[in-house]
């Protein structure tokens, strides 16, 4: 262990430091003391980092681990990390491994016994999500969505029954896009918050039902500018609403049976109404 005048920093550790996603003066003074003390710092991009450091008189060295080059680099490092030299691993703002590079790193690690120091900061995800009004106990980060319609489509079609708040990460330039193909899966009274530009002078945090956030979205081009935070709440279920598993349970049974004896059968397994699944079974079935 290696120690300062305000912090202490262990060697053969590695630090993932979660940087500002906006406001610098987000920082937290223990990141501060760690990126001042390791023997190295892995960047995401180093001279986006380089300004951050240089903001706060920081000399520490850099080096560059990004998507292209982490899983080739990640045994360089691991080298240096068991030889006794200190790591912090930052991502250009916000939380390293969320959306950004770290995982393969940070698993390889894990593997050889190397120690972790995760230090708690900004990201984006929680900041929105604490701000946004929706269910907070149980939700799903999804990261960025596909750049095509039929993947963004296909996503909102497996997560539609999904009781979850959903959060994803989406750009400016596909936000109005991906906003339709949402609409087109969900429908137009889902209530949707966008969260853009967080911690920043023109932060905007506003919720609608679907078809209303796209036409606000629509009336100033401003709005649509800055990284997005999309916050969809869960579905909810009406009373009188089937679980998935029951009508799955049914399409399958069908096959073999009757329908008056598959719903009867998956009533049994799933404790619902015989008569429910019997008459859903007439109204979607062939």
């Amino acid at each position: 262990m290696r120690e300062t005048n305000s912090c202490m920093v262990d060697v053969a550790t590695l630090y993932i430091v979660p940087t500002p996603i906006g406001n610098l003066a987000d920082i937290t003074h223990r990141a501060l003391d760690v990126l001042a003390n390791v023997d190295l710092i892995a960047a995401e991009d180093t001279r986006h980092t380089s300004r951050l450091l240089s903001h706060f008189s920081i000399s520490t060295r850099t080096f560059a681990l990004h998507d292209h080059n982490e899983q080739q680099k990640a045994d360089y490092l691991i080298e240096k990390l068991q030889a006794g030299t200190s790591i912090a691993l930052v991502s250009d703002a916000g939380t390293p491994l969320i959306s950004d590079p770290g995982y393969h790193l940070v698993n390889r690690c894990r593997q050889a016994g190397v120690k972790v120091v995760p230090l708690p900061g900004p990201c984006a995800v929680i900041t929105a999500l604490s701000g946004a009004g929706l269910p907070s106990d149980r939700f799903s980060f999804e990261g960025f969505l596909p750049p095509k319609s039929k993947g963004r489509r296909d996503t909102f079609q497996s997560l539609a029954d999904d009781e979850r708040t959903l959060i994803f990460y989406e750009s400016p330039h596909r936000i109005t896009d991906s906003l339709a193909d949402m609409l087109a899966v969900l429908g137009p009274e889902r209530q949707v918050v966008l969260a853009r530009e967080l911690t920043k002078t023109y932060e905007t945090i506003h919720g609608a039902p679907l078809g209303e956030l796209i036409d606000w979205l629509s009336e100033d081009s401003n709005r649509v500018r800055g990284e997005m935070v999309v916050l969809v709440a869960g579905h909810r279920k009406a009373k009188d609403d089937l679980p998935a598993e029951a009508l799955r349970t049914v399409v399958l049974l069908v096959k073999e049976l009757p329908l008056k004896k598959a719903a009867a059968l998956a009533a049994e397994i799933h404790g619902v109404k015989k008569n429910a699944l019997y008459k859903w079974g007439l109204e979607n079935l062939d």
